[in-house]
């Protein structure tokens, strides 16, 4: 299959890869940082291009995390029309992630088809085992063969990286299974080579939390339903609103345990506001708000306690 020409976008590549006419005003530590990396690692982004470009035309899984929305817009430079993104919502889709996902492929001018995501279906997934990633994501990668066999379209992309290789990732099996492309992965992009390109090209997912679903604030062996995950999203919903980041609600059956920012913890010592957090998140059906008193991190879940 022939590869189509590479669509450069204002600036080319290897401008963009520089931050050439970024705004100057920005943190100049910062962004003398990224610009290193993002100069380290040009070659690496110019093959996971190349790469994209050999495939013809894909379908991309787009969660609307940054990893994802690098692929969506690197397919989007080289593929054109020939690129189209999908968002599978479902329970598990945390709040606002939809409407994110919807925002950022219009501003790209992409292609974003929205489907309903089946992995409660399946009771496998439900009864949340160690590799309940796997199962979910044997769903969506079959959602995503579909799909792009309808719009006939050769390949499905996903975002895993490089750095994902040497952490436990059930989901990435099915991915193989499927004959999923990982044009990060291939070209060696690690997560903060990721972060900087998206920079560069100003992305606005290069420095969006990581926003996982909601089935991991459920510990390992507690039932998954519908209700559960609502009742985390809409807690999560509600600290959101009250102006926290970098945080997590994790279910405990009555129990809601809020793992906050070591910036934010801080914030808590004020009364009224941890009056108001605790009415909000009771309201989404917990009958107890508990504090953790180490900091928010990625992961701490897996070692709980199963909850019946």
């Amino acid at each position: 299959m022939s590869a189509p020409g590479v669509a450069e976008g204002p600036g080319g590549a290897r401008d963009a890869a520089l931050g050439v006419g970024l705004d100057a005003g920005e943190g100049a530590d910062s962004d003398g940082a990224r610009r290193e990396i993002c100069a380290r690692s040009a070659g690496k982004l110019d093959e996971a291009r190349r790469e994209i470009a050999a495939l013809g035309g894909a379908l991309i899984a787009f969660s609307g995390g940054a990893d994802s929305a690098l692929v969506v817009r690197l397919a989007r430079d080289v593929l054109g029309g020939r690129a189209v993104a999908l968002t599978a919502v479902s329970a598990s889709l945390p709040p606002g992630e939809r409407e994110a996902a919807e925002v950022f492929c219009r501003d790209l001018g992409v292609r974003h088809v929205i489907a309903l995501g089946g992995e409660l279906s399946d009771p496998r997934y439900a009864k949340n085992p160690e590799d309940r990633c796997y199962f979910c994501k044997t769903e969506l990668f079959a959602l995503c063969g579909r799909e792009a066999a309808r719009l006939g379209l050769p390949y499905v992309l996903d975002g895993f990286n490089a750095d994902d290789r040497r952490a436990h990732r059930p989901g990435r099996r099915a991915g193989v299974e499927h004959g999923v492309r990982s044009p990060l992965a291939e070209a060696g992009l690690g997560k903060e080579e990721i972060r900087a390109h998206s920079w560069a090209l100003g992305l606005a997912t290069w420095d969006k939390p990581a926003a996982p679903c909601l089935a991991s604030r459920i510990p390992f062996g507690t039932e998954i339903t519908a209700d559960r995950l609502a009742r985390v999203g809409g807690a999560e919903a509600a600290l959101r609103e009250l102006g926290f980041s970098g945080f997590r609600v994790r279910f405990h059956g009555e129990i809601a345990r809020l793992e906050v920012s070591a910036e934010d913890f801080s914030r808590l010592l004020d009364p009224r506001l941890r009056r108001e957090v605790a009415r909000r998140v009771e309201a989404q059906g917990f009958r107890f708000v508990a504090v953790d008193l180490a900091p928010f991190a990625s992961g701490r879940l897996s070692a709980a306690r199963e909850v019946r």
